[in-house]
C-alpha cells in the first residue's frame, strides 16, 4: 500500500501515536482508515498522496492501518473502508465513507480550512 513507502506525504499512525499527532495538532488532520485487504483503499491512498502535497501545511493527511491499530479504529465507530475523519481541535468535523474522486475529496477537505 501507498501508506507504506519511504516517498509517501502521508504519516502512518498508530493506537499508541493517535492522541499526540492527530487530536493535539494545530492544524486540521485527515485520517484514512484503510486496511490492505481493501481494493479501494489503494486508489484513495493515491488521491489522498496527491491532495497532501496540493494542501501542504495547511492540512495534515494521517493513515491508521485498522487491522494493525483496531483500538483506534473501535473508538470512531470506523465500520467501512476506507473511512476518512477530519478532525479539529481534536473533534471529529468531517467524515467520507466509501472511495470518492480526487475533487471530491479536494472540495471536503478546502471546506475545513475555511471555517
Amino acid at each position: 500500500m501507498l501508506q507504506e513507502t519511504g516517498t509517501s506525504p502521508l504519516t502512518a499512525v498508530t493506537d499508541a501515536t493517535f492522541a499526540e499527532t492527530v487530536l493535539a495538532a494545530d492544524r486540521p488532520v485527515v485520517v484514512d482508515f484503510w486496511a490492505e485487504w481493501c481494493p479501494p483503499c489503494l486508489a484513495v491512498s493515491r488521491s489522498l498522496a496527491e491532495l497532501a502535497g496540493e494542501f501542504g501545511d495547511r492540512l495534515r493527511v494521517v493513515t491508521v492501518n485498522t487491522d494493525e491499530n483496531p483500538a483506534t479504529a473501535r473508538a470512531y465507530g470506523v465500520m467501512s473502508m476506507p473511512t476518512l475523519l477530519v478532525f479539529q481541535r481534536g473533534e471529529v468535523v468531517g467524515s467520507i465513507v466509501g472511495s470518492r474522486p480526487k475533487n471530491h475529496l479536494r472540495l471536503s477537505f478546502a471546506r475545513h480550512l475555511e471555517q
